[in-house]
């Protein structure tokens, strides 16, 4: 984790956290939630956890997926009766290697993560009111996509997408950029509730990058003002660990600097009554996507396909 550094650019704003050891007392080197954000719905915490560590957290009022970052885990979740229910989790070496699998944990719950090896775990999370049953995810059932084509090219793994795996208000998904090209493009939003065409999403970007002979990635994120909410106003260069929080505008794109891989973890919740990721294109830009059918993929997509049952 390439983390701050002398030659780093200053945060760009309050919506740019730079990557940062735990605070004193703290486990988490990533701890957003509702009221750090000042926002209603979203969470994501990242946890190291030492070979043999462990860490217990309350639920609370939101629902939870433990994704391994790097690692594998034991997930175990026990509710007010007592009642307990574990997962083995077994992980992965790194977010450019393989799918992961994963653990969904509900409100109301307390939750343990012990992991024999070590290893680095998102803990995406969002406020909600049904309590749903503990549940695994396997990663051969991950859908693995290709969107976009050319220099447009990127890989999402869409294991908490709306459509994919049931939660009551979480959505999260994984993106993978080659180095050079474009991601989060066009530019879109979806902080207006428009049935049918958009909904109001809060939403968490959480970045890594393949280094390349020792040397770190980085990229850059834009998010430009949409005329509603807090007119969010971002342009960060992003390095492993950071974090970009977008409560609303057009957010896009995200660019992956030649010769490094770019990841993210996309965390988002909101109000709607429908839990669904409904967007509207930048009107300036999204002539882009006419220009895809004529396009192949960058061929150096996949960079991995999730496994066989």
């Amino acid at each position: 984790m390439s983390g701050t550094g002398p030659d780093r650019p200053p945060a760009a704003g309050p919506y740019h956290l730079p990557a940062a050891a735990p605070a004193p007392g703290r486990a988490y080197t990533v701890d957003v939630r509702p009221e750090s954000a000042g926002w209603g719905h979203a969470s994501l915490r990242v946890l190291e956890l030492p070979p043999g560590g462990s860490h217990t957290f309350g639920t609370g009022d939101s629902e939870w997926i433990v994704l391994s970052l790097s690692g594998g885990c034991t997930v175990s979740a026990t509710d007010a009766s007592g009642r307990e229910t574990a997962f083995q989790l077994t992980g992965r070496a790194d977010v450019f290697s393989a799918v992961s699998d994963f653990a969904y944990v509900p409100r109301d719950a307390r939750a343990t993560l012990s992991s024999p090896g070590g290893g680095r775990f998102a803990l995406t999370g969002a406020r909600c009111t049904r309590r749903l049953p503990a549940r695994y995810g396997p990663a051969s059932r991950v859908p693995v996509e290709l969107r976009g084509t050319g220099t447009c090219s990127r890989q999402v793994n869409n294991f908490g997408a709306a459509d994919v795996f049931e939660c009551d208000r979480l959505i999260a998904v994984e993106v993978l950029t080659p180095g050079g090209n474009w991601s989060s493009f066009p530019p879109h939003k979806h902080d207006e509730h428009r049935p049918g065409e958009e909904s109001v999403l809060e939403e968490i970007y959480y970045f890594e990058f393949a280094a390349h002979d020792g040397v770190p990635g980085l990229g850059y994120q834009r998010v430009t003002p949409s005329g509603r909410g807090r007119g969010t106003d971002v342009l960060a260069e992003v390095r492993d660990g950071d974090v970009v929080l977008i409560p609303d505008g057009w957010h896009g794109p995200s660019m992956a600097v030649p010769g490094h891989h770019m990841y993210y973890l996309n965390v988002m919740a909101g109000p709607d009554a429908e839990r669904a990721w409904l967007i509207c294109d930048h009107p300036d830009h999204a002539w882009i996507r006419e220009t895809w059918p004529g396009q192949p993929v960058d061929p150096r997509l996949p960079l991995y396909t999730a496994p066989a049952e």
